[in-house]
């Protein structure tokens, strides 16, 4: 079996910043576990599988893999796949719609960027896990909980940035993804998402992260229009709006890798 592969940095314009995903398109759904098998073999955050529901125009299938799990949503590997869908199948078909595990997801164009139109997964104050606190580094203000994530806030983007957490002991502690935010210097808000239990230690650029920080810093700094940085090593910048209960994530792609699988 012969497939194509792409390797797409998302949320930046710039090559090897953002983060990486890859995108497989398929033309009809291979085996659970062989898909698992490709992720964990290309070893990036996330890879995308495609099948078109329309020979390939405006309406696809897609599921997201990291290299430990199957996941329900994936922001960056979502936008790598549009990238590849407009520059590969379908330049004009837009806007596009994506059917997931999450529902539908629309996907349209806005000059050169791309506008993602995700399901919001608004947070609530939890109780902080003083374990979990500690394996992390930081002194935090705020504990909230949403869908699959822990939100812990902390004073200042400084702090964000110098967080060492330790990543076997989250691992014993939970599966759920961890949002670190704080207000940000020159943005709105910064971030940094850990996922010991998705497979992931740090991810450079999270879009389901932003999902839950969208509602909470829409709600905290009453706008509904916000700019965001990543402040992972390698970054990324995201425009995020926030539309009842929906999330619009702006952001760019730059291609990197164009190949062939021989399975």
């Amino acid at each position: 079996m012969e497939l194509q592969i792409y390797q797409v940095d998302a949320f930046t314009l710039d090559l090897f910043a953002g983060n990486p995903a890859a995108v497989v398109p398929l033309a009809e759904w291979i085996d659970d576990s062989l898909m698992q098998q490709i992720a964990s073999e290309n070893n990036l955050s996330e890879t995308a599988f495609l099948v078109p529901k329309n020979n390939g125009g405006d309406h696809w299938h897609i599921r997201w893999f990291t290299p430990a799990v199957e996941v329900p949503l994936c922001g960056h590997a979502t936008l790598a796949s549009a990238a590849v869908i407009h520059r590969e199948f379908s330049p004009s078909s837009w806007p596009i719609t994506l059917e997931s595990a999450s529902g539908e997801l629309a996907v349209d164009l806005d000059g050169d960027a791309f506008i993602l139109n995700f399901p919001a997964n608004a947070a609530v104050p939890g109780d902080m896990p003083e374990a979990l606190a500690q394996a992390l580094g930081g002194e935090f203000e705020e504990c909230l909980t949403a869908v699959g994530f822990y939100l812990l806030t902390l004073t200042d983007e400084a702090a964000v940035r110098t967080l060492s957490p330790d990543f076997s002991n989250i691992l014993s502690l939970t599966k759920d993804g961890i949002i670190v935010t704080a207000p940000g210097d020159s943005v709105d808000f910064v971030s940094r998402f850990f996922g010991p239990g998705l497979g992931i230690d740090e991810d450079p650029v999270t879009g389901a992260a932003h999902c839950v920080l969208t509602p909470y810093w829409s709600n905290r700094l009453g706008k509904k229009k916000l700019r965001a940085r990543q402040v992972s090593q390698r970054g990324g910048e995201l425009g995020c709006e926030l539309r009842g209960d929906r999330v619009l994530l702006r952001g760019h792609a730059a291609f990197y890798l164009k190949g062939e699988l021989t399975i």
